[in-house]
């Protein structure tokens, strides 16, 4: 087989694997002669289902002694086969970021021997860039659980980002849909990835240029919909690994059907509606202050599909509302559906010099369309007047706020009053 037919067999081998984002990194390489991963940046495309593929995104190979129910690369699949040579992979990638094809590499593979032999060939790869080519653009590499801790010292020296799949949500699930992984297999390399990153950390405090030591720090993924686990589940453990191992992002993977498994779902479609609600709520959890118990609780473990989970949490908490522009600390109007980060924190810095108007608002270009029916300016609604939870859902849902002002709610969402400063503990 040649390197065409390898490309072509490898990068689709390696489309169903999402934890691929390159932000992060930041400086050069010492003695860098080819490519630049801050500079000119990475330069993002998208794919239709929206997964990152910026980079070169390929296996080493799909050989895999494993069995995994959900995963197409499995053991027991009659599938086209296909591995590199460290030299082939390595020229490959240097023509290709010649040609300005790519902007860097994201590189894993199936486990085709051992954990040893998989995890020494990615490492050659990416020693033989660094070292050997002068390689200053981007690398992502995979770790493989169970592979020898000196190995992963070794690609987080010429690693920018690392990450280890930790696939499915609990013990349980790994147990039946890939039986030879565990989640302390996966945790340990994890752990010491994140302790290594610590260590660079404190070098680097001490030490003018010691070298870096996956300097964008570790990702994983985790594939939706393939096991009954809830969205209560999968949230509670992203904020566990943030907390813990201090991982950059945790990816959502919406389950894809491409093998037949008595063990797997039948789904008439991936549900990509969940991941997106996922990620949406991963980005509370990372950039908002919001913890995963207030999104989500035992009894009732999933998303609503239909709204954002920030709004969700408004409607089920109206005592937090409204929230007036011109007091509110900057951590509580992060809590209003439809103000950002940038938006909360231009009204912080305006408000500074003068009491802020609706006009401001909307001079600021803050977009107040969903905002208007949790704010106060000046102690009044923009919205107009107070409006009930089910009517508020209603026009959320719908997008229609035109009618509000002809509705005479029984039970109103909250008065005309300014705010009581009434709020969530946590908040």
């Amino acid at each position: 087989m040649d390197t065409k037919q390898k490309i072509a067999v490898l990068s689709e081998s390696a489309k169903y694997d999402a934890s691929c984002a390159s932000s992060g990194s930041q400086g050069g390489r010492a003695g860098a002669q080819l490519g630049q991963c801050s500079m000119s940046g990475i330069c993002h495309s998208w794919s239709a289902d929206g997964r990152c593929i910026s980079l070169l995104k390929i296996l080493y190979s799909n050989v895999c002694v494993y069995d995994c129910a959900f995963c197409v690369n499995r053991r027991s699949n009659d599938i086209p086969r296909a591995t590199f040579e460290p030299e082939e992979l390595v020229n490959l990638t240097v023509n290709l970021y010649r040609r300005n094809y790519i902007e860097g590499l994201f590189l894993s593979s199936g486990i085709w021997r051992t954990p040893d032999e998989t995890m020494l060939r990615l490492v050659q790869v990416a020693e033989l860039l660094r070292r050997r080519e002068g390689f200053g653009g981007y690398i992502h590499l995979k770790a493989i659980p169970g592979c020898d801790e000196e190995l992963i010292r070794r690609a987080g020296l010429v690693a920018d980002r690392m990450s280890v799949n930790i696939e499915l949500p609990s013990q349980t699930s790994l147990a039946m849909l890939a039986p030879q992984k565990s989640r302390e297999g996966v945790l340990r390399p994890m752990d010491s990835i994140n302790q290594r990153v610590r260590e660079y950390q404190i070098e680097r405090q001490a030490k003018h240029r010691p070298p870096p030591f996956a300097p964008a720090g570790q990702s994983t993924q985790m594939v939706i919909g393939a096991t009954p686990d809830s969205d209560w589940q999968i949230l509670r453990l992203s904020q566990g690994l943030y907390r813990k191992f201090e991982l950059k992002r945790v990816y959502y993977s919406a389950y894809v059907p491409v093998n037949d498994d008595s063990r797997l779902p039948v789904l008439r479609e991936p549900p990509l509606r969940r991941e997106h609600r996922l990620y949406q709520a991963d980005w509370l959890l990372r950039n908002y202050g919001f913890q995963a118990e207030e999104l989500l609780e035992p009894d009732r473990p999933n998303l609503d599909n239909r709204l954002d989970p920030k709004t969700g949490w408004a409607l089920r908490h109206p005592t937090f509302f409204p929230v007036e522009v011109n007091r509110a600390s900057y951590e509580r109007l992060l809590r209003v559906p439809g103000l950002g980060v940038r938006s909360a924190r231009r009204i912080c810095a305006a408000r500074r010099h003068t009491a802020l108007r609706l006009e401001d608002l909307v001079k600021m270009g803050l977009i107040v369309k969903r905002a208007q029916f949790f704010l106060t300016v000046g102690g009044k609604l923009v919205a107009g007047h107070a409006v009930s939870i089910d009517r508020l859902r209603h026009c959320l849902l719908t997008g229609d706020g035109r009618s509000i002002g002809a509705w005479q709610p029984e039970f109103q969402l909250f008065s005309d009053e300014p705010e009581t400063g009434v709020e969530l503990a946590s908040a």
